[in-house]
C-alpha cells in the first residue's frame, strides 16, 4: 500500500520536481465523488466510464472524482488488481454511519453520502448546490523536491471553525490504467479506469502533513496525482476537497 503515494512522484523528472507544483482550494466547496467499483462486477464498467468523463465535464475546483475498487467481488473468479480491503471497509463504515444496511457496486458517494441519482440531471443540480456553499476549510497541496530518489508531498488543512471530529485524508491516484479480464463476470473484456485510488492515508488531525514519496519505476507522471479532503468522521460530511495532478 506504499505504491500509491509513490505514483504521485515516481516518474516526475528531476527538473520538473525541482520546479515543484501546488494547488490551493478556493472560497467555495468542491464536491468529492467516490465511486465504489470492481472489475469483478458486470454492472460497474458504465459507472467507471461515467467517472472518467467527470474530469472532462467539471474543473477540479468543482468536482474531485475518485474510484475506489473493493475486494468483495474477488471471490467469483477475477482478483481486481486495484482492489484494497481498506476501501471495502471504508464503504461499509460510511454506510453504517448513514444507517444503510447493505453495500453495493457500483455505488456513488457524493460528499460522503449515498447518491443514487448520479445518472441524469440530479447529479448536476447536487454538484451546483455543493459548489454554492462557502468553504468551511482551506486545503493546500505541494509536491516539491525531497531527498535523492524521492519527492516530498506537503498537505495543509485549516478549518474555518475547530472541530475535533474532522479528519484529513490523503489519497494518491492513477488514470489511464487498463486490465484484460480473464475470469469472472467481465471475462474477455478490456476495462479502462481513471482516477483510481491506489493509496489511502489518514485520518490525520487538520494541520500540516509531510510525506516522503520514493520514486519507483512505474506509471506516467501525467497520469498520477494526489487528492486531499477533510471529512467529519461522525457524520461522513466532506467539508472540502482538493486535487493536484503531478506536474509535467
Amino acid at each position: 500500500m506504499r505504491i500509491g503515494l509513490a505514483l504521485v512522484a515516481m516518474l516526475l523528472l528531476p527538473g520538473a520536481a525541482q520546479a515543484g507544483c501546488s494547488a490551493r482550494s478556493g472560497p467555495h466547496t468542491a464536491a468529492l465523488v467516490e465511486l465504489y467499483t470492481s472489475e469483478g462486477c458486470s454492472s460497474c464498467p458504465p459507472a467507471d466510464r461515467w467517472l472518467s468523463a467527470l474530469a472532462k465535464r467539471y474543473p477540479p475546483d468543482r468536482v474531485v472524482p475518485l474510484a475506489l475498487h473493493v475486494d468483495y467481488w474477488d471471490y467469483i473468479g477475477w482478483k481486481d488488481p486495484y482492489a484494497r480491503r481498506e476501501f471495502s471497509q471504508r464503504q461499509r463504515r460510511l454506510s453504517q454511519l448513514q444507517r444503510v444496511a447493505l453495500v453495493y457496486t457500483p455505488q456513488v458517494l457524493l460528499q460522503g453520502a449515498d447518491f443514487r441519482g448520479w445518472v441524469g440531471p440530479d447529479f448536476e443540480r447536487a454538484v451546483a448546490q455543493i459548489n454554492a456553499r462557502p468553504a468551511r476549510a482551506e486545503l493546500a497541496l505541494d509536491i516539491t523536491a525531497g531527498e535523492t530518489g524521492a519527492l516530498r508531498v506537503r498537505v495543509d488543512a485549516k478549518l474555518a471553525q475547530p472541530d475535533a471530529e474532522v479528519g484529513l485524508y490523503v489519497a494518491a491516484y492513477e488514470s489511464r490504467v487498463q486490465s484484460r479480464v480473464t475470469a469472472g463476470e467481465n471475462r474477455g473484456r478490456v476495462l479502462s479506469h481513471d482516477q483510481v485510488a491506489l493509496e489511502w492515508k489518514g485520518p490525520y488531525a487538520p494541520g500540516r502533513q509531510e510525506l516522503s514519496v520514493p520514486l519507483l519505476p512505474r506509471a506516467e507522471a501525467a497520469d498520477s496525482g494526489v487528492v486531499a479532503f477533510v471529512q467529519n468522521r461522525r457524520t461522513a460530511e466532506v467539508l472540502q476537497a482538493l486535487m493536484l495532478a503531478a506536474c509535467p
